[in-house]
């Protein structure tokens, strides 16, 4: 019974640890904000909070039309080569940043399928959908893993069940498999969208203009420090904390 309760209270200060180490810096920053009045009335701050949270919206939409079909396939499928398949999607996450930019860069500029986009207008440096690239490329497996784990969890009895009623595959997908995974395609939306929000590293390299708000907020620390950064950087928490709110509500709702 000792052993039971010490064990408990060992997990319980490591967990009372972790969440301050979480916590602590977050309540430091929203309560000491700096001049926050004057980042709210500069343009330069909006504009780059818009462009972050469209460009990061739409590599959302993106991920989710293209990532969806291949995680139903490799829930449902076996074949030659799919462990590396899945390798390669969770490539993204194992890559600095940086280095995802100069890959993203390195495609457009040294092969004739990169010169092909150039070629017919998509350009990519110091451009929206530049931002957009690296956004979903850096987001994809998380919208990917998480609507395969979701698929994984329908019983493919339904389905079964939905073909022998005369249902086509498609109808059986849309009608019956994807509906019961809507809790995974939203987790996984939010986890895309976030990973894109908070994406520096590979903006950096292909687009620095128009700014994000995270490039914008490292590019004042370095100018002016940490007074001009922070208040930007409070704004972009209290926002960051405002849509999952609503996304994680709008989850719970669908349960």
């Amino acid at each position: 019974m000792n052993q039971d309760k010490s064990f408990f209270t060992v997990f319980i200060v490591l967990s009372a640890l972790l969440l301050l180490f979480l916590v602590l810096p977050l309540l430091n920053m929203i309560l000491n904000p700096g001049n926050i009045q004057n980042a709210i009335f500069d343009s330069e701050v909006i504009n780059s909070l818009l462009i972050s949270l469209k460009a990061a919206g739409t590599a959302t939409v993106i991920a989710l039309y293209i990532g969806v079909p291949i995680s139903y396939l490799l829930s449902r499928y076996h074949f030659f080569g799919k462990n590396v398949v899945e390798a390669i999607i969770d490539i993204p996450m194992a890559i600095p940043h940086a280095v995802i930019g100069i890959m993203i860069l390195a495609f457009y500029y040294g092969t004739s399928i990169g010169r092909g986009f150039e070629s017919i207008g998509f350009k990519i440096v110091d451009n929206f959908w530049g931002i957009v690239t690296v956004m979903l490329y850096v987001g994809l497996p998380y919208m990917v893993n998480s609507a395969r784990d979701g698929f994984l969890m329908v019983d493919e009895e339904l389905e079964n069940v939905s073909r022998t009623l005369g249902a086509s595959r498609a109808k059986t997908f849309f009608k019956i498999s994807l509906p019961l995974i809507k809790n995974n395609i939203v987790s996984g939306s939010i986890l895309t969208f976030a990973r894109g929000i908070s994406e520096v590293g590979a903006i950096l390299v292909i687009a620095y203009f128009p700014k994000t708000a995270p490039v914008l907020i490292l590019d004042r620390f370095n100018q002016y420090g940490l007074t001009a950064s922070k208040p930007i950087s409070v704004i972009m928490i209290i926002l960051s904390i405002l849509l999952f709110s609503v996304f994680r509500l709008v989850r719970y709702k669908q349960k």
